[in-house]
């Protein structure tokens, strides 16, 4: 063999020795790629699975731990918006099918302690909007919100917002935390005469004038805000800062779980047992 040959040959090798070394890293970069890419995918199965548990409404319509508000506290008020066609809607919502006001035994022994000071210290009563909201109401509100052209309740309740701007604002949500049993909506009624107190706007009101912090109420007004804030706090509640008659209690016994069971006294006087 000439020296040009073995030259020739040599080269020959050592090219293939070359691209089997490549190959073999290949083949183990790709190994590690698959494996990677699999337990990222992994990783966000398990993710989506876990932040989907704790939106979705409860698959059990299990309502045993709750209870009728007036069955527990006779002298508070009801008047349930959504049970009525007066509300920012403009008709009676899903889900609400007995005018009756439903929440967690906790939140109602809560509220019991709050009525009893106000009934005993300022002559004055609980009113209840709305307690506790099924998701298919919540849901119904997401129906209202596509329809553009419906817009009955402006005045009333979004006199200076669009419907795009109350749920970029968050006034209404997908999901409510009045659907986990432990949230309502209230004021306060004057036992000497029936008349609301004045807290310088209604229920429902998406607006800045709702806030806590706003500028555009009376000092009397902004009291009443305080009185009602200051009292049910006290009570192991906490207020929303943007809707002065919003309260959820501190620790709810369901604070992932969004129940979609009706509201009916029928359903929470029968009960429901735990499996």
């Amino acid at each position: 063999m000439s020296d040009m040959d073995y030259m020739q040959t040599n080269d020959t090798n050592q090219t293939s020795s070359s691209i089997g070394c490549l190959s073999q890293k290949s083949k183990i970069i790709l190994s590690i790629s698959i494996v990677a890419v699999f337990l990222i995918t992994l990783i966000i199965i398990i993710l989506v699975v876990t932040l989907q548990g704790d939106e979705e409404p409860s698959p059990e319509m299990d309502y045993s731990d709750f209870v009728i508000i007036n069955d527990l506290i006779p002298e508070i008020i009801t008047e349930l918006r959504y049970y009525s066609s007066f509300n920012f809607v403009g008709e009676h919502i899903d889900g609400y099918e007995e005018p009756v006001a439903l929440l967690t035994k906790e939140a109602a022994e809560k509220l019991k302690n709050a009525s009893k000071y106000f009934n005993e210290n300022e002559n004055m009563t609980i009113k209840i909007w709305d307690s506790y909201r099924p998701q298919r109401a919540v849901d119904h509100f997401m129906r209202w919100a596509t329809d553009e052209s419906e817009v009955k309740m402006k005045p009333y309740f979004y006199p200076n917002l669009t419907k795009k701007e109350i749920f970029d604002k968050e006034f209404v949500a997908k999901k409510s935390g009045h659907s986990r049993g432990s949230t309502l909506d209230i004021t306060l009624m004057y036992k000497i005469n029936g008349t609301n107190a004045d807290f310088g706007t209604g229920f429902d009101y998406f607006g800045d004038k709702a806030f806590y912090n706003t500028t555009e109420i009376t000092e009397m007004q902004n009291n009443t805000r305080k009185l009602l804030k200051t009292v049910m706090e006290e009570n192991g509640f906490r207020c929303l800062p943007e809707e002065w008659w919003h309260f959820t209690l501190n620790n709810e016994p369901f604070p992932k779980t969004y129940f979609n069971f009706p509201v009916n006294a029928t359903l929470i006087r029968q009960g429901k047992k735990k499996e």
